[in-house]
């Protein structure tokens, strides 16, 4: 890589901060966030009335979800092809629209609550196997995705590219079971 490029891809204070700290303040936020997340869709009271807008954001989740998809796999073809400020670019839009997603994912539970699959027979199983490993996998993918943009936009490329390759697979699988559970649940609803 250019060092010229590399200099535009770095951040200079992250570069001062420890990985110690980093990985400690990555890592509390994430519970902090998938703990708000766990109390908002299952222990907080519903609303009594909800907008018709409300019922428009699990097609939005989808739409950025899939836009996730996307952007990620073209990330990841970019880097192959050493296109690193493409890359970047790709990277941080994938990382807008997931952020997207979860507000309007956080939005919409804070008016419907935890949402009951009502399909019987085979689907349940599957349906359940696909939105356990989901939701286990999207507590691990903060984190992931967090640690993978500190290390990279503090210089230390060796130790992205580390976990970058745990984080790739986990961030396509959970963008992309997402909008699975999307279309299985609105074919029973």
């Amino acid at each position: 890589m250019d060092p010229n490029t590399n200099d535009k891809l770095t951040v200079r204070f992250l570069k001062e901060v420890s990985i110690t700290k980093a990985i400690s303040v990555i890592i509390l936020i994430s519970t902090l966030a998938f703990l708000f997340l766990i109390w908002l869709i299952y222990y907080k009271d519903t609303a009594a009335t909800t907008a018709a807008w409300v019922n428009q954001l699990p097609a939005l989740n989808a739409l950025l979800n899939s836009a996730s998809t996307v952007l990620i796999i073209s990330g990841f073809i970019a880097i192959k092809k050493k296109k690193y400020v493409t890359h970047m670019k790709l990277m941080l839009t994938a990382f807008v629209t997931s952020s997207l997603f979860l507000i309007s994912y956080l939005l919409y539970h804070n008016f419907v609550g935890h949402t009951i699959f009502p399909g019987e027979g085979w689907i349940r199983p599957v349906y359940f196997s696909i939105l356990i490993s989901h939701i286990i996998l999207s507590a691990f993918v903060v984190p992931l995705v967090l640690t993978s943009y500190y290390f990279a936009f503090s210089g230390k490329f060796k130790t992205h590219r580390k976990v970058s390759k745990w984080t790739l697979p986990i961030w396509l699988y959970v963008s992309v079971t997402g909008v699975v559970i999307f279309f299985i649940l609105n074919s029973y609803v």
